[in-house]
């Protein structure tokens, strides 16, 4: 992205895109009962309670009754049919992962089959947007956080903790593609999870191949074991090789969450939020609801002097039900360079 004169002052951004994470699959309900979830009605409920905060985009995951991540399609169904009735200007993106919440006691926390996955295409009504992972990578969600993050949960057990340390993301070549295809097919836009830039690489290979023709609508993962760090040099290089034309949303964990974001509001750039990526106050005196997140970021979005995004406003910034012609569309809606063509090397800019 090019940061030019001004480039800081509101006037020159986009309105600011809220994503609220409040589903948490990865703490039971014990963790944070007053604000995690667990029958329909009250999983419908915290959607609009975060669309009233504020947050214009639901980053979803749904619970069966006894507190458990569910990995069943038919209650993703059932959830989204819900927000859709309740909230229907909300953008709704579900979780690529699915759950990957351990299914039993001493059992590892690991994401479902290729085939699982893939059939998030065939979701009924579709979301707005499924989320995409490119390249197996470690996800040691612990890296970075610290005993007092984790103090009083369930990740205190040695046994989830170890579950947890120990997660792994597969996204290989092939699988990566041919979900892609899929979501495409079905309409759905693909949202990118960036853990590096080396994702981010592969992704734009496969915008050149002529993969995904889509806006590159995408997320930059910065919770550490195995993923980037949450500090201002990667986040930079990140930056750098991010076309002006893509949306790109930071997300951190526990308390690194609310300075990441901090750093979005102020470039321009988009931000997550809730339990899902942190439990507490800045001072961890106390827990903090999603809701409190949401209205926490609405705040200081007002300090910074940038609008927010209501649901409407967050589907045309990401351009939900948008998908390009060819690969040389794609490359310029999105600014890129165009492949070369004949010998000649790529151009930056276009000429007038």
């Amino acid at each position: 992205m090019n940061f030019l004169d001004g480039s800081l002052f509101p006037e020159n951004q986009q309105k600011l895109v809220i994503t609220a994470a409040p589903y948490g699959p990865e703490w039971i309900p014990s963790d944070f009962p007053e604000d995690i979830p667990v029958t329909m009605q009250e999983q419908v409920q915290k959607a609009v309670d975060c669309y009233n905060a504020g947050a214009s985009v639901l980053h979803l995951h749904v619970r069966e009754l006894d507190g458990k991540g569910s990995k069943r399609l038919s209650k993703f169904n059932e959830l989204i049919a819900g927000v859709r009735a309740a909230v229907p200007d909300m953008l709704i993106q579900v979780g690529g992962s699915i759950s990957f919440a351990p299914e039993s006691e001493g059992a590892a926390a690991k994401w479902l089959s290729d085939d699982t996955r893939h059939m998030l295409a065939e979701l009924d009504p579709k979301p707005d947007q499924v989320t995409v992972t490119v390249n197996t990578s470690q996800m040691n969600v612990l890296e970075h956080m610290d005993l007092q993050d984790y103090a009083g949960t369930s990740m205190e057990d040695p046994q989830i903790y170890m579950a947890y340390k120990e997660m792994i993301v597969p996204a290989g070549p092939t699988w990566a593609e041919e979900h892609i295809r899929r979501l495409s097919a079905a309409g759905i836009q693909s949202a990118f999870q960036f853990y590096n830039i080396n994702s981010f690489e592969t992704v734009e290979r496969m915008i050149r191949r002529g993969v995904y023709q889509g806006p590159l609508v995408m997320n930059w993962v910065a919770i550490s074991g195995g993923m980037d760090a949450p500090n201002i040099y990667n986040l930079a290089n990140f930056l750098r090789a991010t076309p002006d034309g893509a949306m790109l949303t930071v997300e951190s964990s526990m308390r690194n969450v609310l300075p990441i974001n901090m750093m979005g509001v102020a470039m321009g750039l988009h931000v997550r939020t809730g339990i899902e990526d942190n439990l507490w106050t800045q001072d961890r005196k106390s827990k903090m609801s999603t809701v409190r997140q949401v209205e926490q970021l609405v705040r200081i979005a007002q300090e910074f002097g940038r609008p927010v995004a209501d649901g409407k406003e967050a589907k045309a910034i990401c351009k939900i039900g948008v998908f390009y012609d060819s690969v040389e569309e794609t490359l310029a809606k999105n600014g890129f360079a165009p492949n070369p063509i004949a010998g000649r090397q790529g151009y930056l800019r276009k000429a007038a």
